[in-house]
């Protein structure tokens, strides 16, 4: 139709199917291990958010949030603001809202930003985790995460990941 132009999208560009192939493998590598740690140590080395920590180390591995620093320690600061309320002030549906709340704000003030760890209040509130939660599966799954995206990402390209440590 005259006067009608086709929209271009300004989402960006695909990423090639190599960088695409090792994603998969290290999302897989990582959740595979904090899996098979949980079936043969019975200990819980998994948790929901570690698969969107998955997306962000091995799909936007230059992302701020994708960094050592903001997958672990998010994960960390974002956990223990959550066993905080829970033991505090337990696990009612406004005790959830002040947790997330809450880990946004110390997750922004100590640097640790990180998108999944902002569900691990809700996470501990539901579960009604004890306090060794912030070991296993939070401290322990997190490193899996990191120590495989380090490997697979600086194979990907050599010295790629992490963009910084601290």
């Amino acid at each position: 139709m005259p006067g009608i132009s086709l929209l271009k999208s300004k989402a960006p560009a695909a990423p090639s199917l190599h960088f695409t192939l090792i994603s998969f493998i290290g999302a897989v590598i990582a959740i595979g291990v904090t899996g098979w740690l949980s079936h043969i140590g019975g200990v819980p080395w998994l948790m929901a958010p570690f698969g969107a920590s998955c997306v962000l180390a091995f799909g936007l591995p230059e992302s701020p949030l994708a960094q050592p620093r903001s997958i672990i320690g998010g994960h960390l600061v974002s956990t223990a603001v959550g066993l905080l309320v829970l033991h505090t002030l337990g696990d009612a549906w406004w005790a959830g809202a002040l947790a997330v709340g809450l880990a946004l704000v110390v997750m922004q003030q100590t640097r640790t930003l990180h998108a999944p760890a902002g569900a691990n209040p809700l996470v501990v509130l539901a579960a009604g985790a004890p306090l060794s939660f912030l070991l296993t599966p939070v401290l322990a799954g997190s490193v899996v995460i990191v120590a495989v995206a380090w490997c697979l990402n600086n194979a990907r390209r050599r010295g790629s990941y992490p963009s910084y440590w601290i």
